[in-house]
């Protein structure tokens, strides 16, 4: 009887372990968008695997992960969605994830994470702005940021032998249960 009053005690004042949301597929998107002299067009991943893993007592994110595959990418053309497949090396770096450990909370709820992008095979760092959302229990982050493609070591795409720009945007909406 007394082991488990200790137990009870113990337990009752125990910090509470780090919880871990996951996305809903079904309500969540990475979108990019990039741009051509000729024209702009947009490709939208609803095949997001995403986790946060977060403090249950502070409701504090700790950690983030999203991985995407780079053939679920949809831009309404599918002859375009091939040629990105095979620019980008998509059957060799099948993935494009980001990471972070370093995760704030600024003072207008939205969250800041320095993590590590790693695109085409090549990792580098990088800091994405959030905003979040709290709904039924469940969190809603969106943001956007740039991605430079030959930082990446990715050829740009031409059409007409006219490459596209550079630089593309990012952009994602991730519900998380």
């Amino acid at each position: 009887m007394k082991l488990l009053a200790l137990l009870l005690i113990c337990t009752a004042f125990a910090p509470l372990a780090p919880k871990k949301l996951v996305a809903d597929k079904a309500k969540s998107t990475v979108t990019y968008a990039m741009k051509h002299p000729m024209h702009d067009w947009e490709g939208v991943s609803r095949d997001v695997n995403a986790a946060l893993v977060i403090d249950d007592a502070t409701k504090q994110v700790q950690q983030v992960a999203v991985v995407v595959r780079v053939a679920s990418f949809d831009s309404q053309n599918q002859n375009r969605d091939s040629h990105m497949v095979e620019v980008l090396d998509g059957l060799k770096y099948p993935n494009v994830t980001f990471t972070s450990q370093d995760v704030k909370t600024n003072a207008d709820g939205s969250l800041t994470a320095t993590g590590k992008l790693t695109f085409h095979n090549v990792t580098k760092p990088v800091t994405i702005q959030a905003t979040r959302r709290d709904q039924n229990g469940q969190w809603q982050l969106d943001g956007q940021f740039t991605v430079k493609l030959t930082d990446y070591a990715v050829e740009r795409p031409t059409l007409l032998a006219v490459p596209t720009d550079d630089q593309f945007k990012l952009s994602f909406s991730i519900l998380f249960k």
